[in-house]
C-alpha cells in the first residue's frame, strides 16, 4: 500500500479489485483545503478512461506486476506476437494492451512486457528506437534556416516533427516516451 500522494504515470494500481494504469497524476493543494492528488486512470479489463480524485491521506494498492524482456517479431492478424528472451515462449498480445507502444514494432526490437497473475497487461518499448522515415516534404533550398520543423511519417505510421535536413529514407531515433525526435542515426 502506498499513499496517494506516491502515485506516478504509468504505475498501476488495484482499485477494489480491477486494475488501472495511471495516465496522469496532479497533486492539487487548494488554498487552505487538504491536499488531492487528481488522476486519470485507464481501465485495464476494459479500456475505458475515467478521472479520479484521492485525498493525500488515501493509501492505495500498487498492483505487483512481473516484467519480462519479449523480442518483437510479427503481426498476425490483430495480434502482436512477442518472444520471451530467456524461454523463448511466443506469447500473442492484442492491440489494445499494447497501446501506444503500437508505433514502436519493428522486428527484433526489445519491449519490457508487464504481466499481473500471468495476464499480459502491457508493455513498455525501450526509451528511444530507430525508425525510418518513409515520407516527409523535400528540403527547400534557400529556405529560412531558423529551427522550423517538418511533419515526417515514419515506417510504422507514427508522425513526428524533424528539421528540414531530414529527407525520407533518413533513419531517425525517436524518444518514446513523447513521441519526438531526437536525431538522425549513424548510418
Amino acid at each position: 500500500m502506498i499513499t496517494a500522494t506516491q502515485i506516478r504515470k504509468g504505475m498501476v494500481l488495484n482499485l477494489n479489485g480491477v486494475l488501472y494504469r495511471v495516465q496522469e497524476a496532479n497533486y492539487v493543494n487548494p488554498g487552505n483545503w487538504k491536499g488531492m492528488v487528481q488522476t486519470r486512470l485507464r481501465n485495464l479489463s476494459d479500456q475505458s478512461v475515467q478521472d479520479y480524485r484521492f485525498r493525500s491521506e488515501d493509501r492505495v494498492e500498487q498492483a505487483y506486476l512481473e516484467e519480462v524482456e519479449m523480442e518483437f517479431l510479427y503481426q498476425a492478424g490483430g495480434e502482436y506476437v512477442f518472444m520471451n528472451r530467456e524461454t523463448f515462449d511466443q506469447v500473442g498480445f492484442p492491440a489494445e494492451v499494447l497501446g501506444d507502444g503500437v508505433h514502436y514494432l519493428v522486428p527484433n526490437i526489445v519491449f519490457t512486457a508487464e504481466f499481473h497473475q500471468g495476464r499480459p497487461i502491457g508493455i513498455r518499448p525501450p526509451l528511444s528506437v530507430e525508425l525510418k522515415v518513409v515520407q516527409t516534404e523535400p528540403f527547400l533550398k534557400g529556405a529560412t534556416q531558423s529551427a522550423s520543423n517538418k511533419p515526417a511519417v515514419l515506417e510504422t505510421g507514427l508522425q513526428v516533427s524533424v528539421p528540414q535536413f531530414i529527407k525520407e529514407g533518413d533513419i531517425i531515433r525517436v524518444d518514446t516516451r513523447e513521441n519526438t525526435y531526437i536525431e538522425r542515426a549513424k548510418s
